[in-house]
């Protein structure tokens, strides 16, 4: 059976913490000018039905350093944009690519990507869960406070997939996730994984209280546009600014995974401040992802 990477409850905590170790070790081998190519004569075929620019730029960069080559798939411009179900999608490009990266709408889609395909399948997006994400989220936390097992993080803002994600990770890894979001914006109990990993508040600040990384998102994720001028109105009090950082513990950081909207979810004095860590997430989903995809072709690495 391929190796998928669909979401994070998938594997085991021991399995995450190998590739984000991986991680690290590949990145530092990169800074450090040395090359790796095992994917040399491989194709990775990339299935976008949602816009990127981060996804598509690290997984096409990652797979080229790797050694191999990308094919780039959208919606407009190929048969899945003309109704072609995506059983018969996967059918013909696992038999012409070693590795397919798929960022879409509902997760049903791409697990019928990955039940009919020869090869693996990576989860770039779904609307429950950004697995790839989070695990550069926690290979960036590492990097700057240590390991994460033991700490808190704070979420504040809408239960999108990248909150769902983070619950996963929170039990499979060993650490708490505070979570807040406005009534009617709550989390769904079918996509969480209830216990003492999760603690959900009411107040958006003492959410952040004790945290020792405080994230967030935009309001309205992709797909949900006409909730727009709604949501802006019902998040209003769920911004993360300079109260919320003073909350959380001395030497907590900021992420968000982009792109962000200053004066809306974050303010521009946090996640342009010196708490802030965005820009090293954003390249950590690179390293990250080279681990995910080298995993999942190659198995541990010793």
């Amino acid at each position: 059976m391929p190796c998928h990477f669909l979401k994070l409850s998938d594997f085991s905590g021991e399995t995450l913490r190998y590739m984000i170790d991986r991680a690290k070790v590949i990145k530092a081998d990169l800074k450090a000018g040395k090359r790796y190519e095992p994917f040399a004569g491989k194709v990775l075929i990339m299935v976008f039905e949602k816009a990127s620019t981060r996804t598509r730029v690290s997984f096409e960069t990652g797979f080229y350093q790797l050694g191999g080559n990308v094919v780039n798939l959208q919606s407009q411009g190929s048969q899945i944009g003309r109704s072609e179900s995506i059983a018969d999608t996967a059918r013909v490009i696992s038999r012409m690519g070693d590795l397919i990266m798929m960022r879409t709408f509902g997760q049903d889609r791409l697990d019928d990507m990955a039940v009919h395909s020869r090869v693996p399948v990576i989860n770039g997006l779904t609307n429950e869960y950004h697995p790839c994400q989070i695990l550069t989220d926690i290979l960036t936390f590492e990097e700057h406070c240590g390991p994460i097992t033991g700490k808190t993080v704070a979420w504040v803002g809408d239960a999108n997939n990248m909150a769902y994600t983070w619950i996963e990770a929170a039990k499979l890894l060993g650490f708490k996730l505070h979570f807040s979001s406005p009534k009617g914006y709550e989390l769904d109990p079918a996509l969480t994984l209830a216990g003492d990993h999760l603690k959900v508040f009411d107040d958006p600040v003492e959410c952040c209280r004790g945290a020792d990384l405080v994230t967030t998102d935009v309001w309205t994720s992709m797909g949900y546009e006409e909730e727009n001028a709604v949501r802006r109105e019902a998040f209003a009090k769920w911004q993360v600014n300079a109260d919320s950082m003073a909350a959380a513990n001395q030497g907590a950081v900021f992420m968000h995974c982009l792109p962000a909207h200053r004066g809306e979810e974050v303010t521009a004095d946090v996640i342009d401040g010196p708490q802030s860590v965005v820009w090293d997430e954003a390249e950590n989903r690179l390293h990250a992802q080279k681990a995910i995809m080298e995993y999942c072709l190659l198995g541990r690495v010793e």
